[in-house]
């Protein structure tokens, strides 16, 4: 039994060629020594159906097993329309239910967006710490990380090859991994 903190990973796009995911693989890369990440594809979740939440599909148990092993999540996202896109808002939907099986409860949070706008998607974010407040989910608040002109920063197989950018993004799973354990030995 290992030691690390395990954090989970996934993407708010399914997009063949989705920035975020490339950003999040080459985070695997980056965590410390005492932490893993494990990325997790949103692909196959089906849309929310309440008529359809018992007994959950498949795909959706198997998000929520991973949720619950995991002792903080990271999230990236695109920016859509300013907000959360859709397939995102889909999954954490499913994950915290049926009403009162919450599998993000109490999780601490990190969030990251790409995108080639110079912005690089931070409008999604604080939509996101909303859902995070029902969810009781514990988000850290620095650093924040929203990569502009993503598609300069990654190389031809969608590898990140910027310097500044890996750092910040190292320093933030450090935040996260320092607030995970924090939030472990208060429990």
């Amino acid at each position: 039994m290992s030691d690390k903190i395990k954090i989970l990973g996934f993407a708010g796009s399914l997009r063949k060629g989705s920035y975020n995911m490339a950003v999040l693989k080459s985070a695997v890369e980056l965590v410390p020594k005492n932490a893993e990440l494990e990325v997790f594809d949103l692909n196959g979740i089906p849309l929310f159906n309440q008529d359809t939440e018992n007994p959950l599909p498949e795909r959706v148990k198997e998000f929520k097993k991973r949720i619950r092993d995991a002792d903080a999540i990271l999230i990236a996202t695109p920016e859509y329309n300013h907000s959360i896109p859709g397939v995102l808002k889909n999954a954490l939907d499913w994950a915290s239910r049926p009403y009162g099986d919450n599998s993000f409860e109490g999780k601490p949070v990190a969030i990251m967006s790409a995108s080639d706008g110079v912005m690089g998607g931070e409008r999604a974010q604080w939509p996101l710490r909303q859902v995070f407040v029902y969810l009781d989910m514990h988000p850290i608040n620095r650093p924040e990380i929203a990569i502009g002109n993503v598609s300069k920063k990654l190389d031809a197989n969608g590898k990140l090859i910027d310097e500044d950018t890996e750092e910040r993004i190292k320093k933030q799973l450090d935040a996260l991994v320092k607030w995970a354990l924090r939030l472990k030995a208060k429990n």
